[in-house]
Order: C-alpha cells, then structure tokens, then sequence
C-alpha cells in the first residue's frame, strides 16, 4: 500500500466529545450528573463506554438496571456500527458535544442487536475483517494469519493501540503489484433518509481500461442519487470519518487509508444543511 501514515494516524485518533445523560423516566436513587467522554471514531460503543455505565449504575436502583442501550433525538444507536459512523450519519451537523440518551429498560428489540459481552463485539469485528478480505484477496490473507494475528488486530482495536494494531492490518491492505488494487472494494453506503439498512455490491478499483476508479465511480454505480440530483441542485453530502472527501479521489486509496478498522469503507448520505 501506499504509505501515507500521517493519514492512517489521524483516521484512528479521531475522536468526537460526548455528553451522555440518563433518560428521565429512569428510576433513580439521587440525581445523576452528565458524563463526558472523548468517543473515539473508529470503535464501538459497547465497547468504549464502561465508565458510562459505571457513572449512572451508582445512582440507580440495581433491581431497575437491566442492559444498558443508547439513543439519540428518539433513535437507538446500533453499537455494531463503528462509532463514527453512526455520528456521521445522525448528528454530524449538529453542535458538540453529541447528546447521547442512556437507557437501562425497555430494550428495543426491533432495532437492536443485543450485546451481553465483548466476545460479541469481537465475533462481529472477527466476522466484518474476513468478509472484508474474502472481497479484496479471496479471503488468502486473513486464512494465511495466525490465531494469534486475528487476536492482535482485536487487542488493538479494544486497547486502542495504532502500532499493535496496524503491525498486522498492514497485510490485508497490500496486494500484488501486478493487480494495481484490491479485487473488490469493501465498502458499505448508509442513507439517512432511509429504512434501508446499507448499500453493498462487488466493486473494482480499476476500470477494464485500467484508469483507476474513484469515489465519484463507485457513488455512480451504487447510489447515483447521492451525487446527480433530480433538479439539479445537491442536497447531500458524502461522508467518511467526519469530512466530505472530493469524488475525485481514487477508491483504492480511500480503502487502504480511510477504512475503519473492520476493513469496510463505510460512507455516509446525509442532507446537506440548509442554513
């Protein structure tokens, strides 16, 4: 891969301040103060946010603490999305910090996976990284990995370590220079405005001619209302880790560079503020 490390640098300590307050119909002892956390963008809620849970379980009654789930403006936030993409896709015109709503009752089963563990976090991470891979190297690289390899990604991810874990991710974003890119590029594509959960299709990096693919391509084939309006006037914007990347970009190198640590490119389509 090409080696722009300030940039793989910069993706992972990405972080967005968040103020996390108890949903008022919660049954408390006293009163429970906000708690602030700096999230960092490329994890997991469930996995990040212990202190959270800690801070309000001491002002609840235990017989009312049941699993904890989270919520912003009225929608439950899927902790098995990476946190930056759920506030790319909910709140990232919004002033900070990112108001998140902490619940203890009342679980909505329809909109959310249940998470009892981080052995649940790490079987859907574990499951997210082959897939990836089986898309870009036929799943060679991550089957040619050890045991102990899978475990180191994990541990950096979980311990939020760059050079543990980039040591080994290194591996899945290399290819054969002959190939000129992946086989398939991983990438996922979230509308706000929708009920559909993502856009995901095989996609090369190269076209047949060989001039590389870029962002602009891969929107074109895939969701081409994000980027040709129907009257002309643009009102969305395309968002990775928090910033509007030109279309221009070649695709390859946003996978190598702007994948979240799970492998995938997870793009954001939301409305472009009007004010």
């Amino acid at each position: 891969m090409t080696d722009d490390k300030d940039v793989l640098r910069d993706v992972w300590f990405g972080r967005i301040p968040t103020c996390f307050t108890l949903y008022q119909d919660e049954i408390t002892e006293r009163e429970a103060e906000p708690y602030y956390l700096l999230l960092p963008r490329i994890s997991y809620l469930t996995l990040v946010t212990d202190k959270v849970k800690k801070h309000f379980q001491k002002v609840m009654r235990q017989e009312e603490v049941s699993e904890i789930w989270f919520e912003y403006e009225g929608t439950p936030l899927k902790w098995h999305y990476p946190i930056g993409l759920l506030f790319d896709l909910h709140a990232s015109n919004t002033a900070l910090p990112w108001s998140i709503t902490v619940h203890f009752k009342n679980f909505p089963e329809k909109d959310l996976l249940h998470c009892h563990s981080k052995d649940v976090i790490e079987a859907h991470f574990m499951a997210c990284i082959k897939e990836a891979d089986a898309l870009k190297h036929k799943s060679q690289v991550i089957n040619e990995m050890q045991k102990k390899d899978h475990k180191q990604l994990w541990m950096g991810l979980q311990n939020d370590k760059f050079e543990q874990f980039w040591a080994i991710n290194r591996k899945l974003m290399e290819y054969p220079p002959e190939d000129n890119g992946f086989r398939y590029i991983p990438f996922r594509i979230y509308q706000a405005t929708t009920e559909r959960p993502f856009i995901q299709k095989l996609f090369r990096p190269i076209a047949s001619g060989g001039q590389l693919h870029t962002l602009g391509d891969l929107l074109k084939d895939a969701c081409p209302s994000a980027i040709t309006p129907e009257d002309g006037e643009q009102k969305t914007q395309v968002m990775i880790h928090g910033i509007e990347p030109m279309l221009e970009t070649p695709i390859q190198w946003l996978s190598e560079h702007m994948s979240y640590p799970d492998n995938f490119l997870h793009i954001s389509i939301i409305p472009r503020p009007t004010d």
